[in-house]
């Protein structure tokens, strides 16, 4: 272990070092394949607990040949440094949201259309079905391979530290933090929004200082990322769902053997579904624990937002981006857009 890297788990804290420290070998030899596999969720997210637990079954099974590191909190730098390692081999695995990922695919922020999905019935039809399928087809294009089942990043949420979001006209000219992605730039510019296009480990700090009033996630990232203390109200306005694709170099995952790409694929696979099942559970929850933190919640009605996005014209700018196809795609399963 380099000691910048010692230094940077250690300031993390001793939980984020327990995930981030390579697995001890304990199956009598050294590991063939060894990959650094990176996500921006701190240790105790449901991705890190169920990515934990697949690469330990990745490792027993394939009686230590395969062994995963995993990285989280952005140990290795941010969505957008850690996404170019990634295409460089410097990184093997990572979990990224496919609206970040648009950067580089952009049809990888289809499911993140503005207020496309009522439920999730309808995401998890659309993302395990046809959609999913294309946008996986798109990504091997970019030299990467993304496994099958996408992992939950939830609903998002509107919160702010000024004033609740109850219609679209409390988004004029409101400064709000959003990811590095052309999706959450457009939308809330069609809002009248002033978007500021900020890194989640940075995000905090954003909100601390004012440089934005307003985030926008699910309730997860709020609780995690402790933005209760920057942050008063939440506005249930579940305006995108968003998801973290399994992203793997395809130079590395050509090297693997085929055996081993399919325990890979079929533990990291079913860890991403039991974590869809863990975050629907917390849902209930962490809003309990948000309130008695000091968020107040409100619940707007959704359908003016669609309707000011129709106006402004965002549905026909993204139709435009992605294409005929993918949009044909994305409409069987969410009905007609804008």
């Amino acid at each position: 272990m380099s000691l910048s890297r010692r230094t940077l788990i250690k300031a993390t804290g001793i939980t984020a070092a327990s995930i981030a420290a390579p697995l001890k070998l304990a199956y009598g030899q050294n590991a063939e394949f060894t990959f650094k596999y990176a996500n921006n969720q701190p240790p105790q997210h449901p991705m890190n607990v169920r990515a934990k637990e697949a690469v330990e079954a990745i490792k027993k099974e394939t009686n230590g040949r395969m062994d995963i590191q995993l990285f989280p909190s952005n140990q290795l730098g941010s969505d957008t440094d850690t996404l170019s390692q990634l295409r460089s081999g410097g990184v093997e695995m990572f979990n990224l949201s496919g609206l970040i990922l648009s950067t580089l695919v952009t049809p990888a922020a289809l499911n993140g259309l503005g207020f496309a999905f009522p439920n999730y019935d309808a995401v998890w039809k659309a993302m395990d079905g046809d959609v999913g399928a294309y946008i996986r087809a798109q990504i091997a294009k970019a030299n990467l391979h993304a496994l099958d089942r996408i992992w939950d990043n939830g609903f998002r949420q509107t919160t702010s530290s000024t004033k609740p979001i109850n219609t679209p006209a409390d988004l004029e000219g409101f400064k709000i933090r959003v990811p590095v992605s052309p999706m959450w730039t457009s939308m809330f510019k069609a809002f009248g929004s002033s978007p500021i296009s900020i890194n989640a480990s940075e995000m905090y700090t954003a909100l601390q200082t004012k440089v934005a009033d307003g985030q926008e996630n699910p309730f997860a990232v709020i609780s995690n990322f402790k933005l209760y203390e920057v942050q008063k109200y939440c506005s249930l306005t579940n305006h995108m769902w968003d998801g973290f694709w399994t992203l793997i170099n395809r130079r590395a995952w050509d090297r693997l053997p085929p055996d081993v790409r399919d325990i890979v694929t079929k533990h990291i696979n079913a860890a991403a579904v039991k974590e869809r099942v863990d975050v629907a559970a917390n849902e209930a929850t962490l809003q309990k624990d948000l309130t008695a933190k000091g968020i107040v919640f409100n619940s707007p009605a959704t359908a003016p937002f669609r309707e000011k996005l129709r106006s402004a014209g965002f549905y026909a700018e993204w139709k435009a981006k992605f294409g005929d196809e993918a949009w044909a795609v994305m409409e069987k399963y969410t009905g007609k857009l804008g």
